[in-house]
């Protein structure tokens, strides 16, 4: 009788160690997920120069246009090119860098989130805007990667 309930003893052990585990596991998953959520990560090129404006209160931002593509074959057999444009704009020294740094036709890598915002034009229509908020960006140009002023 004693080797039963210590045998019974073990297994419950071990599936209660097994429970903790699993849980441990669901919270790192949780945590990664969360650190996910609302990332934007963007490989592209530059279609224009970076838009720099200074506010009133002196805060500096920067618009910017980038393109990515995404390359298939069609049923024919034909590479095909797919260009999305993306709206970009940068804050703060994130901003004054990026006009430093890029330059029309730059290859950049960026990262920030995804933000949506609606506006009323002059004529009072309402206009809906998605656009990604940079908060980090690397430049894939060579010479500006050298050039770099840190």
């Amino acid at each position: 009788m004693i080797n039963v309930w210590f045998g019974l003893g073990r297994v419950l052990n071990f599936a209660l160690s097994l429970v903790t585990r699993t849980r441990h596991y669901e919270y790192q998953n949780l945590y990664i997920m969360n650190s996910l959520r609302n990332k934007v990560q963007l490989i592209g090129h530059l279609g224009a120069d970076v838009e720099l404006k200074t506010l009133d209160n002196g805060n500096s931002v920067a618009r910017i246009s980038v393109a990515t593509n995404e390359y298939y074959k069609n049923k024919a057999g034909e590479k095909v090119t797919d260009t999305t444009w993306h709206n970009i704009v940068a804050w703060g020294k994130t901003a004054e860098l990026a006009n430093q740094l890029l330059k029309k036709g730059s290859e950049v890598a960026l990262e920030g989130k995804l933000s949506n915002r609606s506006y009323e034009d002059k004529e009072g229509v309402k206009k809906y805007v998605s656009e990604v908020v940079m908060n980090e960006f690397l430049s894939l140009d060579k010479k500006e990667a050298l050039a770099a002023p840190f």
